[in-house]
């Protein structure tokens, strides 16, 4: 009788606790280390993979079927994966899609981004979700040789996201003008031509499909480094201020970028936020942050509208949330999540100054939350 024998695992993720997972590695080769989370999207994976707030994690998709509409550039949300590496149950099949341009294992590898398939996903995630985000070493090795003990300690070795100012490593180094609208058939993305409002939008990790949503709100949008000044930014003598996106935990991040938030209320621009600018604006109002046990990455998170009442299904991806407890007179609590009641949203009283925690720009609903944009654009008519 013949012996079967299963193929030698090229891969290895190795967690703090000490647990090993066998697989079968894709992508780039070596050895990466980050905080591992988990993202229940069904779709998007190229999206999830070039935004910028994953800087310093490893995603695991708990949807199986990843690769299988393969890449092209129109889908990017910067110009290279951000991502540390990616989790995923089955090995990615060739791409079945006429938009693509190569397979997922070969953009991976060209971009230097390590992946992992063939792992009961289903049991990683529920040991994130018991345990909290845990901080891992992914390894990828075609001859399958892996010294598991010393991944461990590599895993133990890092330094973990609380307290680490990631948006100097994903922020634009220059300033630049950005006039490209959301994507349309069959002519792909158009140009803003007759803009109505002049927009600073501040990068922090800026996803390309915010700053296409302004444009298509009628917004002439210059993008800033995360690290300019209230100066600089009134300098450029804008209708409004947009606070986005981006990686790391926001009291680091505030550091530098709450002065510049203070600066700019106190000239009375209009201000919207998304994600990590939404925690910025609650640092520069007063409020605190917290250190989610898993965070929320996904794109069917329920958010309540607490003053409409509202419902809708948003995409979030933040591990880090305001402190809702915290938030000053003044300052109203507008959405929730309905998962967990964690905050979502506030604005000022007093002035059009307002931000969410989800992410209106990528249409999980699929166009829920749009009229925030449209909330920003009026602010600035008015």
């Amino acid at each position: 009788m013949a012996s079967s024998s299963q193929p030698r695992p090229t891969a290895c993720l190795a967690l703090a606790d000490g647990s090993i997972f066998y697989g079968y590695g894709f992508g780039a080769t070596g050895v990466t280390t980050a905080e591992l989370c988990f993202n229940t999207a069904m779709t998007g994976y190229q999206e999830i993979m070039t935004d910028p707030s994953y800087a310093g994690q490893i995603v695991t998709f708990t949807f199986p079927h990843i690769g299988n509409t393969g890449v092209n550039p129109e889908d990017d949300e910067t110009a290279d994966p951000v991502a540390a590496g990616m989790v995923v149950k089955w090995d990615p099949t060739q791409p079945s899609n006429w938009r693509a341009t190569e397979t997922l294992s070969e953009w991976l590898a060209k971009r230097g981004r390590i992946a992992i398939g063939g792992l009961d996903t289903r049991r990683l995630t529920r040991a994130i979700r018991q345990q909290g985000a845990p901080h891992v070493a992914l390894a990828h090795d075609p001859d399958g040789n892996f010294d598991t003990d010393a991944l461990v300690e590599q895993a133990r070795a890092f330094p973990g996201l609380e307290g680490l100012d990631l948006a100097l490593d994903v922020t634009c180094a220059q300033s630049y003008r950005w006039d490209e609208m959301r994507w349309a058939w069959p002519d792909g993305y158009p140009r803003q031509t007759a803009p109505k409002h002049k927009v600073v939008a501040i990068d922090f990790g800026a996803k390309r499909n915010i700053l296409r949503c302004l444009a298509s709100a009628g917004c002439d949008v210059t993008v800033l480094p995360a690290t300019a000044t209230a100066a600089e930014v009134l300098a450029h003598e804008p209708d409004g201020v947009f606070l986005s996106n981006g990686p790391g935990d926001p009291a680091a991040t505030g550091a530098y970028a709450v002065p510049m938030i203070k600066g700019v209320l106190e000239a009375g621009k209009p201000m919207f936020g998304i994600c990590l600018g939404h925690q910025m604006l609650a640092l520069a109002l007063g409020a605190k942050t917290i250190k989610m046990n898993h965070g929320h990455h996904g794109a069917n998170h329920p958010v309540k509208d607490n003053e409409t009442g509202k419902v809708e299904i948003t995409s979030m991806n933040h591990g880090f949330a305001v402190d809702s407890q915290t938030l000053p007179k003044g300052v109203i609590e507008t959405h929730v999540s309905l998962f967990d009641g964690s905050n979502c949203g506030i604005r000022m009283e007093d002035r059009p100054v307002f931000s969410v925690q989800h992410h209106p720009e990528a249409s999980p609903g699929p166009q829920d939350s749009f009229y925030l944009f449209e909330r920003f654009a009026a602010s600035m008519a008015g």
